[in-house]
């Protein structure tokens, strides 16, 4: 009777294989896992500039990296003064949904059309404020260490206006008066030394701290993405 029951028993199908997270790198003993990497190519789509859809693992990863560093850092200093309000937050949101070219194309200031986008982002509303509240949170860090104190001289201003500016307009152009773009000057050279200086302490932040990679696929300049997924 016993042979005639498992003889009559349906089979087992195999167990699907399950897809595993895994972690990619260590930065300063916090883990950066493969699917913080899928997230940040997501959020890629939240940057006017990679129209091109130019995330890849490896950058994604890069960028990581830099965050973790910051926030770290944030959180020895003084992790309240760069927190940005909630109706910080909401007002960047709607901002992208007016200047972002997909969804300028999908008229995201609409809820209809904003609800297409992050469906097809793989988004939720609640992801993109908190990726936004970090992104701020950064920006508003940057300003308070780096920004202030900072000076351009009224010889700068003059030399970029006659150096980088003129040049721009052709023979028989009109090109603005100096006093009506000199604010403008001001704040492009004024971002110029911002970045100075917080690229060379974001480099230093890098070299003093602990950065393993535990995938060499991931290394920055390795642009493969070869056994750089889930494990199974």
């Amino acid at each position: 009777m016993l042979a005639a029951a498992t003889a009559v028993a349906p089979a087992q199908a195999p167990a699907a294989p399950e897809v595993l997270d895994r972690v990619v790198a260590v930065v300063n003993n916090h883990p950066i896992l493969w699917s913080d990497i899928s997230s940040e190519i997501r959020f890629a789509v939240l940057d006017p500039e990679d129209v091109n859809g130019t995330a890849t693992p490896q950058r994604a990863l890069q960028e990581l990296i830099s965050r973790r560093l910051i926030q770290q850092q944030i959180r020895q200093e003084d992790a309240n003064t760069a927190l940005p309000s909630d109706d910080e937050v909401r007002a960047r949101v709607v901002e992208l949904r007016k200047e972002l070219p997909a969804c300028v194309r999908l008229n995201c200031t609409a809820d209809a059309g904003w609800q297409t986008f992050l469906k097809t982002s793989g988004l939720t509303s609640e992801q993109v404020e908190h990726y936004i509240r970090l992104r701020l949170e950064i920006l508003r860090f940057i300003e308070i260490r780096f920004r202030q104190g900072i000076r351009i001289a009224p010889e700068e201003i003059q030399a970029y206006y006659r150096d980088k500016l003129l040049p721009q307009y052709g023979k028989g152009a009109q090109a603005p008066l100096l006093s009506t773009v000199s604010s403008r000057i001001e704040e492009i050279l004024l971002e110029e030394k911002v970045n100075v200086l917080f690229g060379n302490w974001l480099d230093n932040l890098r070299t003093q701290g602990d950065v393993e990679i535990l995938d060499s696929a991931l290394e920055s300049g390795s642009e493969t993405s070869a056994g750089s997924g889930p494990v199974e």
